[in-house]
């Protein structure tokens, strides 16, 4: 029986793609780099710094500067370039009400992830918001869910993750728990059932199905 969720921001809770692309693009155009908007989804939820280096060959040094130049455009414009997904405070509502311990994991920095939370008046309904506090070691997803994890005091057996892409899966995994996809986030299709989601809900509806039936 569960009794703790734990919930990936980007692509799980908040759509935030559009934001996150459009910053990815700001910095790679000060490199001489450039991609189509729909080819940086893969942005949204994993480390940058990782991604500047898997997808554009950047050196770690070179990565972490892009990650200071996402941040200009992201932190005054494309943090607010971005929605709950619909339905999603209701769908809370409904988990709160049913006794479930709700919490927040993602490698986004935890600031920006409140921020936006409270934006969005989800903030309330979570019991805990387990971010970055930096982006370097230590904020891997399995570490930042085992952070979470421990908060709540929260058994493996009692818990489940909710996320969208590979890598909420592995960190998942590496914790002991189970973990649920969500088809409406930003995974590249058949990426979660590759990587061994435990099962994928293609939409909202059948996600709070899993959860409340």
């Amino acid at each position: 029986m569960f009794r703790y969720l734990f919930f990936d921001f980007d692509g799980t809770l908040y759509d935030t793609v559009e934001g996150i692309t459009r910053c990815v693009r700001y910095a790679l155009r000060k490199r001489g780099l450039d991609a189509p908007l729909e080819s940086l989804r893969c942005f949204a939820g994993p480390p940058l710094d990782d991604m500047f280096v898997e997808k554009f060959g950047l050196t770690r040094e070179d990565a972490e500067q892009a990650v200071r130049d996402f941040r200009e455009r992201y932190v005054p414009i494309g943090l607010y370039e971005s929605q709950p997904f619909p339905g999603m405070k209701d769908l809370l509502r409904e988990l709160k009400a049913a006794g479930y311990q709700l919490a927040v994991t993602t490698s986004k920095p935890q600031v920006l992830a409140e921020e936006l939370l409270r934006r969005g008046e989800l903030y309330e309904l979570f019991d805990c918001i387990c971010g970055a506090a930096d982006q370097g070691e230590g904020n891997a997803k399995w570490q930042v869910l085992r952070r979470a994890m421990e908060r709540l005091r929260a058994p493996e057996e009692e818990s489940l993750l909710i996320g969208d892409t590979k890598y909420d899966v592995a960190g998942a995994r590496r914790c002991g728990i189970p973990c649920i996809g969500v088809g409406y986030g930003y995974a590249a299709r058949g990426e979660l059932e590759n990587a061994g989601a435990d099962a994928v809900a293609p939409d909202l509806a059948a996600l709070r199905e899993m959860l409340l039936s």
